[in-house]
């Protein structure tokens, strides 16, 4: 036996106590060595693999656009920890983590690669175990105040109770009034939601409490409003901080009565709702201001639910990461497999001001953009957290509003920015003064 030969028979019998994956092409990409594992992982024997093109063996998802191997000889850098799919010999998927390196002869010079390769299967059926044991109602929390939440949710939504949920922008407070709506007796009616930020006050009441037709100039018709539509249902007042003074007296009537009037008509009609209130503002601060009614306060404040932010949850970052880029990568078609260390590390590291709703726009942007196999730090686009505009107590004087409207040339967007304050409530304050 020469010399050259045994040394082929050690090294193959050393890859071959090896658990993970191993086989080495020459420079045309043909198998050279197959160790036990990579027969194991991939269903093909090592006579069948020796002299095959790797391609036509070691069956991945980016063989002919992101081959680890090819990409290796190209630049001379080995690659790292790539997740990628391999088809096995009856064409099934298994999840593998990839390394790949260049294989250089005495001079220095490449003549072919080296591929070794982890089957991740028990990996990713752990990790479906786990996101089976911490979801609930198309949320997902390993965070011990979350927990709670959904471990007390099932009992709240069985009553008919009015619920407030207390939580910053983007923390998925209307995630928690579908759960409540589809835990509840109510489930097979209809959920309707209305943000009372998002319209000036006379349409907001037009929206809520229904409409007459000649009740104000463009109402030609009668027109329903959320109260009716959501009959034998719940209806879900997002950001209820932001109703009006004159509204919030209305509703207050809803809540003891269950008796409301469209705009426009002297009819009462009977409100047959279950309500499910949100806002991201201290109710009890804006009731101390004297922008909240306290009546109305106490009637919403019979059962109080505070979510968390993301930043108080951290632990919940990997497992909302890895939800998110399944959820993409199925809405596009995609079949990206991970994050690269790089991008996994700032992901895990980035300051979520946005919260959860954040998170979903960093990944989807980074699916949509993603060519590869794996999402790249490059491909983040990670922004720094944007300052928190100062919140007033209340509307500025006429004049320092006049300046201010001034200074931002008309730009009411911008100046509700720097108030700290929504649209709908500026062009309140500006009516107010006549600035509308």
């Amino acid at each position: 036996m020469s010399s050259q030969h045994a040394d082929l028979l050690h090294l193959q019998t050393i890859l071959d106590s090896v658990a993970d994956g191993v086989f080495t092409v020459d420079a045309q990409l043909r198998i050279t060595l197959f160790n036990r594992a990579a027969e194991q992982i991939t269903g093909f024997s090592r006579a069948e693999a020796l002299g095959q093109p790797c391609c036509e063996i070691f069956r991945t998802s980016v063989c002919f656009d992101q081959c680890p191997l090819r990409q290796a000889l190209a630049n001379g850098q080995p690659v790292h920890n790539r997740e990628v799919n391999v088809l096995d010999r009856d064409n099934r998927e298994v999840p593998i983590s990839v390394n790949a390196a260049v294989l250089r002869n005495a001079a220095g010079e490449p003549v072919g690669g080296v591929e070794t390769f982890r089957d991740l299967s028990q990996l990713h059926a752990l990790a479906g175990e786990i996101r089976k044991k911490f979801s609930f109602q198309n949320m997902i929390s390993r965070n011990p105040q979350m927990q709670q939440l959904f471990d007390i949710l099932p009992d709240i939504a069985a009553s008919n109770v009015t619920v407030l949920l207390q939580g910053d922008s983007g923390t998925g407070k209307e995630l928690f009034a579908r759960a409540l709506h589809n835990l509840s007796t109510r489930k097979d009616g209809p959920l309707v939601v209305i943000n009372c930020g998002a319209l000036p006050e006379t349409l907001l009441e037009a929206e809520i409490f229904g409409v007459r037709k000649g009740a104000y100039t463009g109402a030609v018709a009668d027109r329903a409003g959320r109260l009716a539509k959501a009959a034998g249902g719940t209806l879900f007042l997002d950001e209820i901080g932001d109703l009006p003074l004159s509204l919030q007296v209305k509703l207050l009537r809803v809540l003891e009565n269950s008796e409301y009037q469209p705009l426009g008509s002297d009819e009462t009609c009977r409100a047959d709702v279950r309500f499910v209130t949100a806002s991201h503002r201290n109710l009890a601060e804006l009731v101390e201001q004297k922008r909240f009614r306290r009546d109305l306060f106490y009637r919403l404040n019979v059962v109080t639910l505070k979510i968390p932010s993301l930043n108080e949850r951290n632990e919940d970052i990997p497992l909302l990461l890895e939800t998110a880029l399944e959820r993409f990568c199925h809405k596009y078609g995609k079949k990206v497999h991970g994050f690269s260390p790089e991008a996994l590390e700032l992901l895990l590291n980035h300051q979520y001001a946005g919260n959860i709703r954040e998170l979903l726009n960093i990944v989807e942007r980074a699916v949509i953009l993603c060519r590869g196999g794996q999402i790249e730090a490059q491909q983040l686009s990670l922004r720094p957290a944007i300052p928190v505009s100062r919140r007033v107590e209340g509307p500025p004087d006429a004049d320092s509003l006049r300046q201010m409207l001034l200074r931002h040339r008309n730009n009411r967007q911008q100046l509700a920015r720097e108030l700290g304050v929504n649209r709908s409530t500026l062009w309140r304050w500006l009516k107010k003064y006549r600035l509308d």
